[in-house]
């Protein structure tokens, strides 16, 4: 227990409160349960550090704990509950519960109910883990979900700009004037700081990595610790699975907007197609991949995911030196919307947002042909600082949060 407690007041102690993720901002923290989803390295940890340090400092109430930590093999979260609430404890921030070797919902709800007045804060990078646990915890429990830096995050770690987000039906509605208060506001090209972020800054290590080699090696270390300890934590995967769900990623990394081609694919990785999809969608709750489904209208459709990339550009970046410019505008543009939207891909277009905008994805001669007779249809078009009319900048949807 002392040793949980000191590694506690040196990881808040040493902390850098100077700069902060959107959702710091956004999080109730004062709610008695609170839960924080994202991928591994996107700052979930860094989040509660800081929190407890400006909210709390040397007190001694609040208390951070991983549940990765030794302690928790002969000991239980009640356990370090009890211990904690009786010596004047109020506020318990776990992490990494999916790493924790016990019914951890159902001793979440029984400190929910048995010590008033007692708050946790927990998270998880296996987003499979929590969403099924989520519905055991709903009537208590206050979810939310953090994502990698945005654009917009990079100009503020950076100290270059602290400009407002936008969302995205202001982007649609007034752009133009968007982007010239946004340009207007910046010391720099907007076009070669958004080439300085693109694919080297998603997570918030980027500045302590050193090189940009060291920092695609630490994000292949993240998808490798996702493949061998997050998914078979909460799915029956063997040795051979983590294999071939490797293969899977180098095929799909190697191809352009991967437009899913089942039978070919599941040839190519030696599964049957029904293993395949399930594939997938433990890769896409892994934050390694995203599908982006078809037929929004047919739930027999929503199933069966008719475009698949990775989740962020920065993953794909690490995984193969050679990048197809498509992939990596469709990429960008899926993890931006991601937060706060639905996507799906539309009979004619690239995404189809929100169940209203209908968006078409490329470089600065992209046309209308596709989408000209469509309503609320838009160009978001790389390589151009500013647009007018139904064409956004892919720059500007770095700016949504």
């Amino acid at each position: 227990m002392e040793n949980l407690i000191r590694t506690s007041q040196r990881l808040v102690a040493a902390v850098d409160t100077t700069l902060h993720r959107y959702l710091y901002y956004q999080t109730e923290w004062d709610d008695r349960l609170v839960m924080i989803q994202g991928a591994r390295g996107v700052g979930k940890s860094t989040m509660m550090w800081q929190r407890i340090k400006e909210q709390f400092g040397p007190s001694g109430t609040a208390l951070y704990a991983s549940c990765d930590n030794l302690w928790f093999a002969d000991n239980k979260i009640l356990d370090l509950v009890e211990y904690h609430y009786t010596h004047g404890g109020t506020h318990l921030f776990l992490d990494e519960i999916h790493r924790y070797n016990g019914n951890w919902q159902q001793e979440l709800k029984n400190i929910y109910d048995s010590y008033p007045g007692y708050h946790v804060a927990f998270t998880g990078s296996s987003i499979i883990h929590l969403d099924n646990a989520l519905a055991d915890l709903s009537r208590r429990c206050l979810p939310y979900r953090l994502y990698g830096l945005s654009f917009r995050e990079y100009l503020v770690f950076e100290g270059i700009a602290n400009i407002r987000p936008y969302t995205f039906d202001e982007i649609c509605g007034r752009g133009t004037e968007i982007q010239w208060e946004i340009i207007n506001a910046l010391p720099d090209k907007v076009l070669s700081l958004f080439e300085a972020y693109l694919g080297k800054a998603y997570y918030p290590f980027y500045r302590s990595s050193g090189s940009r080699g060291s920092y695609y090696g630490r994000i292949e270390r993240i998808i490798d610790a996702s493949l061998t300890q997050d998914l078979p934590a909460v799915e029956n995967i063997e040795y051979e699975t983590i294999q071939k769900l490797r293969r899977l990623l180098y095929v799909i990394s190697m191809e352009s907007p991967f437009t899913l081609n089942a039978s070919e694919l599941s040839k190519k990785v030696e599964v049957s197609r029904n293993t395949l999809v399930k594939m997938f969608d433990i890769l896409a709750k892994g934050a390694i991949l995203r599908s982006v489904n078809s037929g929004w209208r047919s739930p027999k459709s929503v199933a069966k995911p008719a475009k698949i990339l990775f989740d962020n550009a920065d993953m794909l970046y690490s995984l193969t030196s050679k990048q197809e410019i498509g992939t990596v505008r469709e990429t960008f543009v899926a993890s931006m919307l991601a937060v706060g939207h639905t996507i799906y891909e539309p009979p004619t277009g690239d995404f189809l947002v929100d169940e209203k905008y209908t968006l078409e994805v490329g470089g600065r001669r992209k046309s209308f042909r596709q989408i000209a007779d469509i309503p609320c249809s838009y160009i978001v078009v790389d390589e151009e600082e500013t647009t007018v009319g139904n064409k956004i900048p892919m720059w500007l949807l770095g700016f949504l949060y």
